[in-house]
């Protein structure tokens, strides 16, 4: 009779420990969902942070370049000075230069008409009717040096007039060719001011792609937060209700014991009452012999020997099953037969991974290619990884690579470091394309696979170049 008692309070105390395990088995889901939410907010935060890393180098670039843009304007606007400057030198030396072919001019009819006159009052003669009409030789003398100062000095203003004339030609010529020389490097001024601020304006909407990305990263962030405060409220919950089910499940156990100890006793309290009787009745039935006590035996009555030879035999097949459950090996198991492997001694290595016939090291680019074109049209869902269910961009590189036996990190940052770097014009089928914030598989000919974005999923873009290359990446 106790045994049966104690075999019903196990029964019920294996009936409250499965009521009880299913509330602490979801209760552990939980927490591994909120230690995977908490890692995926650490990544968003680290995303973030290299989000801000970026956008302040592009405007410490940005301010770079409009410093640059800012000096090119005023190296403009000081040629611009200087070609003014040069237009109204110029302007002055053809002035000069008609003054002095006017006064060349001049000189030149002055003299012609000296000349004439000497000549048509005789020519040589002239010269005799001056010397017949000198009063005297200092008079004479004094004529002939007159005449002979006209004559230099009309021969010196020509040569001066001439030189003037040919300087300033000169000098014009030397303004021209230097304002020629301005406006070219004007102009290569206005090109440098064109490129750079097509430079800036480039930059400035990298920039605002940044800002984007940030704010889609907080949101992100923000939603990884909340997720982890509702995962924690219900953690608690469920805490609280396996701590109550626990306490429910005991006081059932300790109600039940005390109904079945009860229900034991009132029966052990008949069975002394029965016996009592018995014996009564053996005093009585002095006559009864050896015999009819066998033949009583044989229909069936059961002495307290052969009840003391039966617990005995309950009490061996117990024994026996207690050491087929602690066998002296060591192993521990749960209530369900399970093995409970207390001490990890089970090596992750010693599964057998090969059961996928498309993982494989040594797949070549073609055949990580043809993978994962078959996950074409499947959708996009930000820090997923599955190939089905959706994935992002570094999830769908990631769970990609990892069929043929790659190891890549995480996010599409962390991958632009993996592998072995290659320049775009060597890439080949199965290298990775590096973006700013997003990655892709190249598949040869300008083509690229990839985890694009909610809308179009995962899908084959035929320009690789749709975006500034920042790395390509090479299994190694």
């Amino acid at each position: 009779m106790k045994k049966r008692i104690v075999c019903m309070t196990l029964a019920l105390m294996m009936t409250a420990a499965q009521v009880v395990s299913v509330s602490a088995s979801r209760e552990d889901e939980l927490r591994e969902e909120q230690a995977a939410t908490s890692a995926q907010l650490d990544a968003t935060y680290a995303q973030i942070d290299q989000l801000y890393s970026a956008k302040q180098q592009l405007q410490n670039e940005i301010n770079a370049l409009d410093a640059n843009l800012v000096n090119v304007m005023v190296s403009i606007q000081t040629l611009e000075g200087d070609i003014s400057n040069k237009e109204t030198d110029i302007q002055t030396t053809q002035t000069a230069l008609e003054k002095a072919q006017n006064a060349k001019t001049k000189q030149y009819e002055a003299m012609k008409e000296r000349i004439q006159y000497i000549y048509e009052k005789g020519g040589n003669a002239a010269w005799f009717q001056m010397m017949m009409d000198a009063e005297n030789l200092s008079d004479l003398l004094t004529k002939a040096e007159y005449t002979q100062k006209m004559y230099e000095y009309d021969r010196q203003s020509l040569e001066k007039y001439a030189n003037t004339i040919a300087q300033v030609t000169q000098l014009g010529d030397q303004y021209k060719q230097e304002k020629a020389e301005l406006e070219g490097m004007k102009q290569e001024y206005e090109s440098e001011s064109v490129n750079l601020q097509t430079q800036i304006d480039t930059k400035k909407a990298n920039s605002a792609d940044c800002d984007n990305e940030i704010a889609y990263a907080q949101q992100m962030a923000t939603e990884y937060s909340n997720l982890i405060v509702q995962q924690q409220a219900e953690i608690e919950q469920l805490e609280a209700e396996r701590i109550a089910a626990e306490e429910e499940a005991r006081r059932q156990v300790e109600a039940e014991a005390a109904a079945a100890a009860e229900e034991a006793a009132r029966q052990e309290a008949e069975e002394e009452a029965a016996q009592e009787q018995e014996n009564q009745e053996d005093q009585y039935d002095e006559n009864t012999d050896e015999e009819d006590q066998e033949e009583i035996s044989e229909d069936g009555e059961y002495t307290e020997d052969d009840e003391d030879t039966e617990d005995e035999n309950s009490d061996s097949e117990d024994s026996s099953d207690d050491e087929n459950t602690d066998s002296s090996d060591g192993v521990e198991y749960d209530e369900y037969g399970n093995v409970i492997d207390s001490d990890n001694t089970v090596n992750p290595e010693d599964v057998d991974t090969s059961s996928s016939s498309s993982s494989s090291s040594s797949g070549s680019g073609s055949s990580i290619v043809d993978y994962a074109l078959q996950f074409v049209g499947n959708p996009y869902v930000w820090g997923g990884t599955s190939l089905t269910s959706g994935a992002d961009c570094s999830g769908f590189t990631q769970s990609v690579y990892a069929q043929f036996g790659y190891s890549l990190p995480r996010t599409s940052y962390e991958q632009q470091n993996w592998g072995t770097e290659v320049s775009y014009a060597d890439a080949q089928p199965g290298d990775l394309i590096c973006y700013g914030g997003h990655v892709a598989i190249y598949m040869g000919n300008g083509q690229i696979v990839h985890a694009s974005n909610s809308q179009d999923g995962i899908k084959i873009s035929n320009d690789a170049t749709y975006r500034t290359i920042l790395s390509v990446r090479r299994p190694s």
